[in-house]
């Protein structure tokens, strides 16, 4: 209330026509106009005109800032990875029909596909992406060099029931731990069901299989169970699919295991393993004899939460995943931490997990992180390597990279 008179603002012009017809009546009065100097009122109502006058001024576009690629770990570190891209299912993998091209153009639609519904492990070989799905009950197959998608083990002989972890060996031929099953289910890379290994009697809860190097042995994983003491590592001969030999048992002391989870054979030729509910990694040479092992229950890097799936890569590293973390870290195999990739978060992005699950590291040092709630595949690439590069620089229709 000013002299009397309400004052409602609808903006600027409204404010302009107030402050006029009030000055006029002063004058018509015989007052002076406002003294904006000496008012405090007028002081307050001209700053408010300034206020808004500035506020209706046109503001500059942002500027976007190219902030070039991310890479791990970050400046002023010296990088070792940078992010290649994420799968999301079949549309990033199968190139586009012109149709399709079409239609995005006009409607602005993403590309089309077959998404994930539960990944858990991956394995890949030579550019070809192998990916179980858990709750789908299949292998889902991301061929990167040709193109292609398909899946393997939906139908008989060989159809899956609940696919978890999985290796290929150096020929190509895909091995499936089907927990439900409780046996080893071997493909070719194409899909062909070839064989089963063991049944319902030789586990309690098989969780993970992973091939020699070598092609002579299988190990494989049984987590056991909250009543189970069956908390071991069971060795089979890759021909003829006989028992070896078991190593381990339910226990805290070296050499024991309490829910172990996954297991990679170093570079070194040497079997690391999750012992996810000690919290560490143990070491055993081929034979299952115990070594050493890294790594203890805590917040802090170096340490761990929830350790999950492990991978090498071909200089000897090892990679950890932590679920609680949400990251992975890496570890020579002296078991000193060398760096960490990723974050918790609820909110999808490069490097960002919920619930990460599989990794692995393929022949060019390609790393490849599986996240089960955001549903997708992040894929890093060495620093030094170029983008078209290895195996999974092979497009369809791309030309070589230079040698």
């Amino acid at each position: 209330m000013v002299n009397g008179v309400a004052v409602a603002i609808g903006g600027t012009a409204g404010m302009a026509r107030f402050v006029a017809r009030n000055n006029l009546r002063r004058v018509q009065m015989g007052r002076a106009p406002f003294n904006v100097i000496g008012n405090p009122l007028a002081r307050v109502l001209a700053s408010v005109v300034m206020m808004l006058l500035a506020a209706c001024a046109p503001v500059p576009p942002a500027k976007k800032v190219d902030t070039g690629p991310i890479v791990f770990p970050a400046p002023p570190d010296d990088p070792r990875f940078v992010y290649e891209r994420t799968i999301y299912g079949s549309g990033d993998i199968v190139p586009q029909t012109q149709e399709a091209r079409l239609r995005g153009m006009l409607t602005g639609e993403g590309a089309r596909g077959e998404g994930l519904n539960k990944p858990n492990a991956i394995a890949v070989f030579q550019g070809r992406i192998y990916l179980s799905d858990s709750v789908d009950a299949v292998i889902r197959v991301f061929d990167v060099p040709n193109g292609r998608h398909f899946r393997i083990g939906g139908d008989d002989p060989g159809k899956l029931s609940k696919p978890l972890g999985i290796d290929v060996d150096r020929n190509g031929n895909l091995y499936v731990a089907d927990s439900i099953a409780k046996a080893i289910m071997v493909y070719n890379k194409d899909g062909k069901f070839l064989r089963r290994i063991g049944d319902a009697k030789w586990f309690d809860r098989l969780a993970n299989v992973t091939v020699d190097p070598k092609g002579d042995r299988i190990y494989l994983v049984d987590i056991g169970g909250v009543t189970s003491q069956q908390h071991r590592v069971r060795v089979v001969d890759a021909v003829s699919g006989e028992i070896l030999f078991d190593f381990g048992k339910r226990g805290r002391d070296p050499g024991d295991f309490n829910f172990p989870r996954d297991l990679v054979v170093g570079k070194d030729g040497q079997l690391y393993i999750v012992d996810s509910g000690n919290f560490r990694v143990q070491v055993f040479d081929r034979n299952g004899k115990f070594l050493k092992s890294f790594g203890a229950i805590g917040r802090q890097i170096g340490q761990f939460a929830r350790p999950k799936e492990i991978a090498a890569d071909p200089a000897g590293n090892i990679y950890v995943v932590d679920t609680a973390f949400g990251n992975f870290q890496v570890f020579n195999p002296e078991g000193e931490l060398l760096m960490f990739v990723g974050s918790r978060s609820e909110q999808d992005g490069p490097a960002h997990y919920m619930l990460p699950a599989g990794i692995h590291v393929d022949e060019d040092g390609r790393v490849y992180m599986v996240d089960q709630w955001f549903r997708k595949v992040d894929v890093f690439r060495p620093y030094n390597l170029k983008a078209d590069a290895g195996h999974l620089g092979r497009r369809p229709g791309a030309k070589p990279a230079p040698r």
